[in-house]
């Protein structure tokens, strides 16, 4: 599913706007959103900090989708894919600097091969 996730937009953004397209993507959402939690008998979980940092993880979710969307409606699937699964690098950052994860040699290896491909693909 997550490979036709990446194609699919670079279709819908031939026909509508990245905003239009983005609008559209909430709207797929909330159906099958909707109809999965009324089918496991959802009841959510109320914690004031979970609960704020779940917005946040959504509104930094809706930004990344619309910068992918912009991103698809103006370059290669094959460069806006690879650069966008390269996501994790700043996930690590985050984790190691904010969380205090360590990162071992075969993770920095992994991360400067990232750093590289990034460069290659953005040349």
């Amino acid at each position: 599913m997550w490979g036709t996730w990446g194609f699919i937009p670079k279709l819908t953004t031939k026909y509508i706007s990245p905003i239009s397209a983005l609008v559209f993507e909430v709207v797929g959402v909330m159906i099958v959103g909707t109809f999965i939690l009324f089918f496991i008998g959802f009841r959510p979980e109320i914690h004031p900090k979970g609960i704020g940092f779940a917005i946040f993880t959504g509104i930094f979710g809706i930004l990344g989708a619309l910068c992918y969307l912009i991103a698809i409606s103006k370059g290669k699937v094959s460069v806006i894919v690879t650069m966008t699964a390269l996501y994790p690098i700043f996930s690590i950052g985050l984790a190691y600097f904010i969380l205090k994860e360590p990162i071992n040699l075969k993770e920095g290896i992994g991360i400067i091969f990232a750093f590289i491909a990034i460069l290659l693909l953005s040349t």
